[in-house]
């Protein structure tokens, strides 16, 4: 199933959705997948983002992760390492996943999305009975 997972428009020379959206800038969040025999847990490093604007959601085997990020400090800048912009991700999510009964859970700017596989799709054991 892990080969199933793909991000958005990976051909170099199709442009990332994250690239054609609009004309403002986005930043990808460095995100880590683990496939179980149970599901998938997907967690997502989102720094800066306040958890009532927080979107995720999945449409048509879309999974969709946004969020604005707003750190203003006061003051004049004087000297700056990491931008800030809004985050923005997708990928392409197998069928057996049931998005209905995901679950997600944001704290100390990461997110933590669990997505269980369908019940038909779980792994099971078939009881044998004497005949």
């Amino acid at each position: 199933m892990a080969d199933k997972i793909t991000q958005r428009n990976n051909d170099k020379h199709v442009p990332a959705r994250e690239d054609t959206r609009s004309g403002e800038h986005y930043i990808r969040p460095a995100v880590n997948i683990i496939e179980t025999e149970y599901g998938l847990t997907l967690t997502a490093d989102i720094p800066g983002a306040a958890k009532e604007k927080l979107d995720v959601n999945v449409e048509k085997g879309i999974l969709t992760i946004s969020a604005p990020a707003a750190r203003t400090m006061p003051g004049k800048p004087v000297f700056k390492e990491f931008e800030t912009a809004p985050y923005y991700r997708q990928f392409s999510i197998p069928e057996v996943l049931d998005h209905e009964k995901a679950e997600a859970d944001y704290a100390n700017g990461l997110l933590t999305l669990k997505i269980p596989k369908v019940e038909a799709a779980k792994p099971r054991k078939i009881e044998i009975r004497v005949g």
